[in-house]
């Protein structure tokens, strides 16, 4: 008999540095996905941590480190913060549309202004029109881009605010890639409503879970996913449900690497006086 999948072989990068945490290096382990069981391979991959780009499916392999964990949201079961309340309210007149997976000089120009703000000096900064339609156009799987828009006026879309690319397996959304207008002043935690109309969808839909991708302890962009509750981390023993009292922990690190205690000196550089009532 003939196996329905072959097996497929897997390579191994040299180590580069690390886009997560300074002074490290990284290294990945990854595989090519094509043929007619693409989709079945992907998704099997991602039950384990990989993750994919274009047609190659990659996860972490670094020799001394272990920082890079899978994460993924259990649906059905998500309850929204007040915070993500707040964020879906704000924000539940944009028009949301699932396309297929075909790049625009409109998407284009939305990640541009992205990434000049929020990673200017990251990987894909230097990114052409070309290197985003072969991120978008290059699939061999079940994947869309859905878009989030302003409402229109006069029959005529309005402006997008906000993309995702997205692949759909069998046990939930893979986010692959989201990007946003990170400048809008009236629709602060774009990013965030994005996560959460993908945790709507999937439950909408019956589907299990959401895959934030790679969690990163000691990373502060990385942080924002452990907001989502109940949330399953991969580990050697398979996935596991991350405690409440250890994500309210990890949440109010965050929150103080994000926000923390302003200097106690005064202009002189010596201790200034604090009120005490």
């Amino acid at each position: 008999m003939t196996a329905p999948i072959r097996f497929p072989r897997f390579f191994v990068t040299s180590p580069a540095p690390c886009p997560y945490l300074p002074g490290r290096s990284e290294r990945k382990v990854f595989t090519e996905l094509k043929g007619q069981h693409s989709d079945q391979l992907n998704e099997a991959l991602g039950r384990i941590g990989f993750r994919r780009s274009q047609t190659v499916a990659y996860r972490p392999s670094c020799i001394d480190c272990q920082a890079c964990v899978s994460v993924r949201v259990v649906a059905g079961q998500f309850q929204p913060s007040n915070t993500q309340k707040r964020i879906l309210k704000r924000n539940d007149d944009i028009v949301i549309t699932e396309c297929r997976p075909w790049a625009t000089e409109e998407q284009f120009a939305l990640l541009l202004k992205y990434l000049g703000v929020r990673h200017p000096d990251g990987g894909m900064a230097a990114m052409d029109e070309m290197d985003y339609a072969d991120m978008v156009e290059h699939t061999p799987v079940t994947t869309s881009l859905i878009e989030y828009r302003e409402p229109g006026q006069n029959g005529e879309p309005g402006r997008l605010i906000g993309a995702c690319l997205t692949d759909r397996q069998g046990d939930g959304l893979s986010m692959i890639y989201s990007f946003y207008d990170p400048e809008h002043k009236s629709r602060s935690g774009l990013g965030n409503f994005i996560i959460l109309d993908h945790i709507r969808r999937a439950a909408e839909e019956g589907l299990p879970y959401v895959y934030l991708g790679y969690w990163v302890e000691g990373s502060q962009r990385m942080q924002y996913k452990v907001r989502y509750r109940p949330l399953e981390r991969l580990t050697r023993e398979g996935w596991v449900a991350m405690s409440p009292e250890e994500q309210d922990q990890l949440i109010a690190d965050a929150t103080k690497r994000r926000n923390p205690v302003p200097s106690a000196l005064g202009k002189d550089g010596k201790p200034a006086r604090v009120p005490t009532d």
